[in-house]
């Protein structure tokens, strides 16, 4: 039987730019998986190289949940307001609790980007 060979991906020759925050990396991975179920590659907003690829922020994030960091209402209330394209409003009164979870969820995983590079 054939062994199967990885082949890295190449990267980009231009300067890669980290994320100013993990809110801006979490809504970036949320484009491309949108455009990935829709059949569409995705580079990004004005091609802007970036230092990871769109499944290291949800691994991230994955990771964090597996180690107890996180609970899955902070990845449920991520990916809601991820697809919606917004943050929750916490001067609204059913996404005051959405408001708090984001906001946790947004700071620790800004600590585990920021180590990788992938956060400024």
């Amino acid at each position: 039987m054939k062994r199967k060979r990885r082949v890295p991906r190449p990267m980009s020759a231009a300067v890669q730019q980290p994320f100013r925050t993990a809110e801006e990396a979490w809504f970036w991975y949320v484009r491309a998986q949108r455009a990935r179920r829709d059949g569409q590659r995705f580079d990004g907003p004005g091609d802007v190289a970036r230092p990871c690829s769109a499944d290291d922020i949800y691994l991230a994030a994955v990771k964090l949940v597996r180690g107890g960091t996180l609970r899955l209402w902070h990845l449920r209330t991520l990916l809601a307001f991820g697809f919606q394209d917004r943050p929750p409003d916490p001067r609204v009164a059913a996404e005051e609790r959405d408001a708090r979870l984001w906001d946790e969820a947004l700071d620790r995983l800004t600590t585990v980007l920021r180590r990788k590079g992938i956060v400024e």
